[in-house]
């Protein structure tokens, strides 16, 4: 369907393709890996025709349909959700509102005397349009919405009412509903809660078309994809299977290529030692000469590149109390709406609290009031004794902070500038160390915040959060954004970490990794508790989420 062959493409010294070839099946379901700025964007601008290879050939059928999800929302139009949604349908969507200016011309007396063309016009566009699924196309939108999370008086709100991340919604929506031949999807799962991830895995699952993902969900790209492409300094490397089977055969691919290097530089080192030991003898020349021969004609096999390991050794927390904190009769409402009606709980020293529920039911605003942010109207919350907390506000991203008053931190500022001036009497040495953990490798301390991505902004944010040593930490979707590298650092220390914490995650790894504990929370209904791990929570309810429980 899609072919590149032998392609290379450069920035500058920047060399992302190096004679790479991939190519992209009928129906096929490929997750796209590689680090940040290996190349996954730029493979999918040169689908799309947006960029050009610099060498090498690209094919695709000349009439072929291509969807693609970015990361990037436009500005917000001022249609509804649901008019914004149709819109992006293509042709059917073309279609559709050429049958509303044609049912308005007929009904306008000035144009009585071309009645007959337009008639015949109105006939072709509906009988063409009807061929096209459009008098579904409504209802396919407004499930798809509902699939992504949207509320019915959502659907019919006004598109420019909603926050960036809700918008990114209705652009994958747009691109879900034009039910094209090929669907690349960069991050598609980011703005996602975990009931319209699971919704989304099915879609794909049962999509007819060939779908191309960039994906930092270690679940979804297990349960979705059937191929995984590797960005590997230059070439595309495929590997049949899921992300799982990608990871054991990657490792057993490198595990040999450092043997047979091993084996070679063995060898080497035994026949260096013989020629270095008789080259002075006559009696040993011609074997000496016969072995400088051997060593011209060997092929040799290339150093193993060692992957980057991203690691953070997060200090022993100061010790706090046995009582972490205590929500007493809380109440909280909005409007006539009450999110929280006399609500108790306690959370104690070494808990791992995961806070689950559907959108609306109170997530964000519990962690809120329990890091001072949000104030109940009625009941208190009570903090324990000796408590540093250190709280991740899911929006901290996007002010390069992390959240707190004396993160004060300006987009002209670099990332290691602002390491600097937040920990201003830690030395320079352990700061680069702690943005290398996170991710900022070399020159990426020296990057302006105001350049940063989403995903550099959140890794900031948390490398500060962390150097804090906080003993009870407070996170709020501390994963989004993350890539698959950072989310499995980040999990390696929370494991480690002997504080309390508290936490609402979309991520499945995350949370089954992390949580001892589980509150889940409803929009209509009583909070429940439930003592033990995810998987444990999971095999109760019998879903991996809240809103698609059995009961």
């Amino acid at each position: 369907m899609i072919a590149l062959h032998r392609v290379t493409k450069q920035y500058g010294r920047q060399i992302l393709f190096v004679e790479a070839s991939f190519q992209l099946n009928p129906s096929e379901k490929v997750g796209l890996v590689g680090p940040n700025g290996a190349g996954k964007t730029t493979l999918f601008r040169l689908i799309t025709g947006e960029e050009l290879a610099d060498e090498g050939e690209f094919s695709l059928p000349s009439k072929i349909t291509i969807g693609y999800f970015r990361q990037n929302a436009a500005d917000p139009s001022p249609r509804s959700v649901l008019a914004e949604t149709v819109a992006g349908a293509g042709d059917v969507a073309e279609l559709g509102e050429e049958l509303a200016r044609l049912e308005a011309a007929l009904g306008d007396p000035t144009q009585a005397d071309r009645l007959d063309s337009i008639l015949e016009r109105f006939g072709e566009v509906q009988a063409r349009y009807q061929q096209l699924g459009g008098y579904q196309l409504e209802a396919r939108a407004q499930e798809i919405l509902a699939g992504l999370g949207f509320a019915p008086e959502a659907v019919a709100g006004s598109l420019a009412a909603l926050s960036g991340g809700w918008r990114m919604r209705v652009a994958l929506a747009r691109v879900l509903l034009a039910r094209p031949e090929v669907l690349l999807l960069d991050e598609p799962t980011n703005y996602l809660d975990l009931e319209s991830i699971l919704w989304l895995e099915e879609f794909i699952r049962g999509y007819p078309g060939a779908v191309l993902m960039t994906c930092h969900d270690r679940s979804f790209l297990n349960r979705v994809a059937q191929r995984i492409v590797e960005i590997d300094s230059g070439a595309l490397q495929n590997y049949s299977g899921n992300y799982d089977f990608f990871e054991q055969q990657r490792a057993l691919a490198e595990a040999q290529r450092e043997a047979q290097y091993a084996r070679q530089q063995a060898m080497l080192a035994k026949e260096m030692r013989f020629i270095e030991r008789f080259q002075a003898q006559a009696a040993k020349a011609a074997q000496v000469q016969s072995r400088v021969k051997k060593l011209e004609k060997i092929d040799l096999v290339e150093p193993p590149r060692r992957r980057k390991e991203i690691k953070f050794e997060f200090p022993e927390p100061a010790r706090s109390g046995d009582d972490v904190v205590k929500l007493e009769g809380v109440t909280k409402r909005y409007g006539a709406r009450a999110i929280y009606d006399r609500f108790d709980l306690l959370v104690r020293r070494g808990e791992r609290w995961a806070v689950m529920g559907e959108n609306g039911a109170g997530k964000t605003t519990l962690l809120k009031m329990v890091a001072g942010v949000l104030m109940p109207d009625a009941g208190e919350v009570t903090l324990g004794a000796s408590l540093r907390m250190g709280y991740f506000d899911q929006h901290a991203p996007e002010r390069f902070t992390d959240g707190s008053e004396d993160d004060v931190a300006t987009d002209v500022q670099t990332v290691l500038e602002s390491l600097t001036a937040f920990a201003p009497t830690t030395g320079r040495g352990v700061l680069t160390n702690l943005a290398g953990a996170f991710g900022f490798q070399g020159g990426d301390v020296d990057k302006p915040l105001r350049v940063l991505s989403g995903g550099e902004r959140a890794r900031l944010a948390l490398a500060k959060l962390m150097h804090r040593v906080p003993n009870f930490l407070v996170l709020d979707e501390p994963t989004n954004h993350l890539d698959l590298a950072t989310k499995a650092m980040l999990i390696e220390v929370l494991s480690r970490y002997r504080g309390t914490l508290l936490f609402v995650s979309h991520d499945r790894a995350f949370l089954r990794a992390i949580a001892t504990r589980i509150l889940e929370l409803s929009p209509s209904g009583k909070p429940r508790v439930y003592g033990g791990s995810y998987e444990e929570y999971v095999s109760s309810i019998g879903a991996e989420a809240p809103g698609m429980r059995r009961s």
